[in-house]
């Protein structure tokens, strides 16, 4: 072998884009969705979402959901958690007390919505009364306020969704 051989055979080494086949792609920046920002827009939208419902299981429902998403405002902002034990995943209602201590009675207490709130989405009749549903999108709406304080995010509540079908 010629030494300009050697010399080409070791500066000719294959840059990994120019081999067949599928090429690494650089993962996508975060969806707005998923950072806690995103999060608590989400709950905001939520509430508002709820507060317009007349059904008490639609309201229930997204004001439970609005609670959901604030939960994972908390989540989305800390170190990542060990979401599966086992390999089950784990709920955020689990997940919250770890991540925020300070919100451990509020996570039992959506915890205990849940069934309820399943109940509502599937339709069964009576899951949820009105005077209930009402109560918690007032609980909600004090979960997704002190989680916007617990992170330093300038809370504002979303305006009432508006009826395209008034005009």
């Amino acid at each position: 072998m010629s030494a300009t051989t050697s010399q080409r055979g070791a500066h000719s080494a294959v840059h990994p884009a120019a081999l067949p086949g599928p090429r690494p792609r650089p993962l996508p920046p975060p969806r707005p969705v998923h950072t806690a920002v995103g999060q608590l827009h989400a709950a905001r939208t939520g509430l508002a979402e709820a507060a317009e419902a007349t059904s008490p299981a639609v309201r229930y429902v997204c004001a439970h959901l609005a609670a959901l998403r604030a939960a994972a405002a908390v989540l989305a902002s800390k170190e990542p958690l060990e979401t599966h034990r086992r390999g089950r995943p784990r709920s955020v209602w689990v997940l919250l007390p770890e991540a925020e201590p300070a919100l451990r009675e509020w996570a039992a207490f959506f915890a205990a919505g849940a069934d309820k709130r399943a109940a509502a989405e599937a339709g069964l009749p009576r899951a949820v009364t009105g005077p209930e549903a009402d109560e918690l999108l007032r609980d909600a709406e004090v979960f997704v306020t002190l989680v916007e304080d617990t992170l330093g995010v300038i809370g504002q509540p979303t305006l009432p969704v508006p009826d395209v079908r008034a005009g």
